[in-house]
């Protein structure tokens, strides 16, 4: 589903006192060389300030105790990336929040704030190619982020807790970060929450023990890379079940669903499918590339929809039916594994998600995929815009982007026939297994796999405008 540069010219004596004074102390340890601030922004097409240059995530190392009582969260973020340049400063990007105080590799390092540009000055520059460690401790009352479009994420509160959604700018809102899907890293996640409550996230619980105030602490392991636009926290009161699901190599994984005690009850059938869907989806998407699985069901008001949040998707009441399910279960091979390099690279993640729906139908429904695309063609909110280039950031989580995008991998496969299709299907998140993709990158793969020519694929229901005067049966 969402930079400025400053030159001053100094003359004079003391100008050249300073500068010297400048550079002594800004200068790295090997050599002499000087760094230059990373950017505060990687200039994606729809979010320009999102993310920031400069650097690589390796890992997030998140300690966090959350009061729901008074909605004050304490956090310690211990951040761990390499270097891609020679770096004087770097940002992190975090929406509202204290932030108490910074290390650098154990030093102290200068903070400074700017709207939700967090930047970190090192004592001492690190060299391009350098592993660094970064630590910010913080606090506040996390924010709930408001979209172009009207959807709520960030820190949402619940009745007895609260969710941290993040698509597409919402993990700002509970962690300082590399906040864009092209730098996905691994995680540990570590909750302490107040008696009574449970702290879920992605991965696998690792570890929970009682702490000596009665509090319950919960430890999360996130073994591969994920955006962080997919990160995610419950907080509150849940009922549990547990499954394995078919995971490598005939290895089986743990499947961890929850959900409010408030819909435990009529949820619990759906949630005990997740095994069976998984297992169909394996047999047509490859084998599952998560170390866990399951999902997390919230009464409706608590959050306005469904999200793939890696591993543990999360839905409201109403919208956690087997469509959905299917979909957001789907996420878990095309936009989780398979990442957006950048946003305009969505429809892959919707495109192929709501065709996992189609082909749900059509072996369990007796609806064949056709149908659906002849629906989804005769629906012109489908051809508002190409699903390829959304035109404002408002429009990226539009009707054109998920069933216009299914309607291409439709025409795909209609030019290709099934053998072909079914093994770009699992040779495309195979390929790009926890990776990011561009949709340039699926347009060769395809073309790779077929001797057919796909040019008006490409050409008009791709990137076209408007609605193609006939459609292929």
């Amino acid at each position: 589903m969402n930079t400025s540069s400053r030159s001053r010219v100094r003359t004079g004596a003391l100008a050249v006192a300073l500068a010297l004074l400048a550079a002594a102390c800004t200068s790295g340890g090997s050599g002499g060389v000087q760094g230059t601030p990373g950017a505060a922004g990687l200039r994606d097409p729809y979010f320009p300030k999102q993310g920031n240059g400069g650097y690589d995530v390796r890992h997030y190392a998140l300690t966090l105790s959350y009061d729901p009582a008074s909605g004050r969260l304490d956090g310690r973020a211990e951040i761990t990336a390499e270097a891609t340049q020679d770096l004087s400063a770097f940002n992190l990007d975090l929406a509202g929040l204290t932030v108490r105080d910074a290390t650098v590799d154990g030093e102290p390092a200068a903070v400074n704030r700017a709207g939700n540009e967090l930047t970190l000055r090192p004592r001492e520059d690190i060299d391009d190619g350098a592993e660094f460690r970064a630590v910010v401790r913080y606090s506040g009352t996390p924010e709930t982020v408001t979209d172009s479009d009207g959807a709520e994420e960030g820190w949402l509160k619940t009745a007895d807790g609260a969710v941290a959604l993040g698509e597409p700018n919402g993990s700002m809102a509970w962690f300082p970060g590399n906040h864009h899907p092209s730098d996905k890293a691994t995680y540990d996640i570590t909750v302490t929450v107040p008696a009574g409550l449970t702290a879920l996230s992605n991965g696998v619980r690792t570890a929970e023990r009682k702490e000596a105030d009665g509090r319950t602490t919960s430890v999360w392991h996130a073994a591969e890379p994920m955006a962080s636009y997919l990160a995610m926290l419950a907080i509150g009161r849940y009922d549990t079940s547990t499954g394995t699901a078919p995971g490598k190599a005939g290895a089986r994984v743990p499947v961890l669903s929850a959900a409010d005690p408030e819909v435990a009850e009529q949820t619990a059938a759906l949630r005990a499918r997740i095994p069976e869907i998984l297992d169909w989806q394996a047999e047509n998407f490859g084998p599952y590339p998560f170390a866990s699985a399951g999902a997390v069901v919230e009464r409706d008001g608590d959050i306005g929809y469904a999200l793939e949040t890696q591993t543990r998707p999360v839905f409201p009441l109403s919208s956690f039916d087997a469509p959905t399910l299917v979909h957001e279960l789907a996420h878990q091979w095309y936009g989780d594994s398979v990442s957006p390099a950048t946003w305009a690279d969505l429809w892959l993640n919707e495109g192929f998600a709501t065709y996992a729906e189609w082909l749900y139908e059509e072996d369990f429904a007796h609806t064949p995929a056709q149908k659906n695309f002849e629906k989804q063609y005769a629906n012109e909110d489908a051809w508002a815009y190409s699903p390829a280039r959304p035109p404002t950031a408002e429009n990226l989580f539009g009707t054109p982007v998920y069933q216009r995008g299914a309607m291409v991998l439709h025409r795909i496969r209609q030019e290709v026939g099934d053998d072909t299709f079914y093994e770009i299907l699992a040779g495309w998140p195979a390929k790009y297994r926890h990776a990011n993709a561009t949709t340039e990158d699926f347009i060769a793969y395809v073309d790779s796999m077929t001797d057919e020519d796909l040019s008006d694929v490409w050409d008009v229901w791709l990137y076209g405008d408007g609605k193609p005067a006939h459609i292929t049966d």
